[in-house]
């Protein structure tokens, strides 16, 4: 045995066992490595800021002639809700939505669905076609309640449809589309129709507050609906 190896097994058999700390060696990227460790985030970083409003924003409607509206949105996603419903043959149209928050504009509605059936009522389309729905007052988990709100209406007229389309502004169509296939259960199928926010460029969408603000909070949200979201606490919540 070479005098090197003798003394470190002298020392390994020195060490007291109730050594806190013992040497390790350990590997670590050179100059070249932490450039392109750093390249390879700069990449994945791109991609993602790229790819994650046309994954919220899905659009995949189904053919179905019932339509649910979301009543929160501004008049300009009304339109094209409206304009939707016009164009592609469908027979109803829902409007959801919770009460709206004292102080409001146009505080005479009750709830966001009154408001928006009044808005798409304005916009030409007939009281026998558009029916509001409003939900419950709650403070959190305001779609799924809007969408529960539906479904309970539905199946109390016995009328719920094989397969509904929910129209909804853009980043939020994601998060929309799994909220009402929580409600609805696999009955009923959902299809999803992501409407244009003209108030931020979608593809450029960091660029403006308005755009930053709203995939930060929809990534945020999304990630609490699929991974944390417990609709039998919701309901008790609401409650």
């Amino acid at each position: 045995m070479r005098a090197s190896e003798s003394q470190d097994a002298g020392t390994r058999t020195r060490r007291p066992a109730w050594a806190l700390w013992r040497r390790r060696s350990c590997v670590v990227p050179t100059w070249r490595g932490w450039l392109t460790l750093a390249g390879l985030v700069a990449i994945v970083v791109f991609i993602s800021v790229r790819a994650i409003h046309p994954f919220l924003a899905v659009n995949a409607p189904i053919e179905s002639g019932v339509l649910v509206v979301e009543g929160w949105m501004p008049d300009f996603a009304l339109e094209e809700a409206k304009m939707e419903f016009q164009q592609n043959g469908r027979v109803v149209l829902y409007v959801t939505g919770i009460p709206i928050e004292k102080g409001a504009p146009m505080s005479e509605f009750e709830t966001y669905a009154e408001l928006g059936a009044a808005t798409l009522a304005t916009l030409g389309l007939g009281a026998n076609v558009v029916r509001a729905v409003p939900a419950p007052d709650v403070r959190q988990d305001r779609t799924f309640a809007s969408a529960v709100a539906l479904r309970d209406r539905l199946q109390a007229a016995g009328s719920v449809p094989a397969s509904i389309n929910v129209a909804t502004l853009s980043a939020h169509a994601r998060r929309t589309r799994l909220l009402f296939a929580k409600a609805f259960g696999g009955d009923t199928r959902i299809g999803i129709i992501a409407l244009d926010d003209p108030r931020y460029d979608e593809r450029r969408w960091w660029r403006t507050s308005d755009g930053f603000r709203t995939v930060i909070d929809e990534v945020v949200a999304y990630t609490y609906a699929r991974f944390l979201f417990r609709a039998r606490d919701s309901m008790a919540d609401s409650r």
